[in-house]
């Protein structure tokens, strides 16, 4: 059975019961514990540590690394994916005045010169071929 507080164990109950109900605003729509959320743990771990049998040193520069290592790979992630974005852009950019073949709504082959480009704010891109607009890229099949 699986805890729905994500400070069982790290922190004493009376702690760990606060941080959660205090925390629960910070949690993302997925409930997927963030950097910020890491902090508070570990920030409620400093104060709430036995005086007399402190933490090993390791373990929180441990913990610091880890950290340091999360913040880089989801700066990494989100740097690609602009990059992705970018090319894409480029790419659907780079169709105006090309001749394409698309599958239309039958199915069938239709050839045409691309006069326009639009995308979307969530960048999904749609064609105008030979005043036809709303042309899925996905279906195009043919670029000359």
């Amino acid at each position: 059975m699986t805890s729905t507080n994500p400070t069982a164990g790290l922190l004493p109950a009376s702690a760990a019961d606060t941080f959660t109900s205090a925390g629960d605003s910070t949690k993302s729509a997925a409930g997927v514990l963030g950097k910020d959320d890491f902090l508070k743990l570990l920030v409620g771990q400093l104060q709430n540590q036995d005086p007399m049998a402190p933490s090993d040193d390791q373990q929180w520069i441990g913990q610091m690394a880890q950290m340091t290592e999360l913040e880089q790979v989801t700066n990494i992630a989100s740097s690609s994916s602009k990059t992705v974005n970018a090319l894409n852009r480029s790419g659907n950019l780079a169709l105006i005045g090309h001749t394409v073949t698309y599958a239309d709504t039958n199915g069938n082959a239709v050839t045409g010169t691309v006069q326009q480009v639009d995308i979307d704010d969530q960048g999904n891109a749609t064609l105008t071929v030979d005043g036809t607009s709303g042309i899925d890229t996905s279906k195009v099949t043919q670029i000359r």
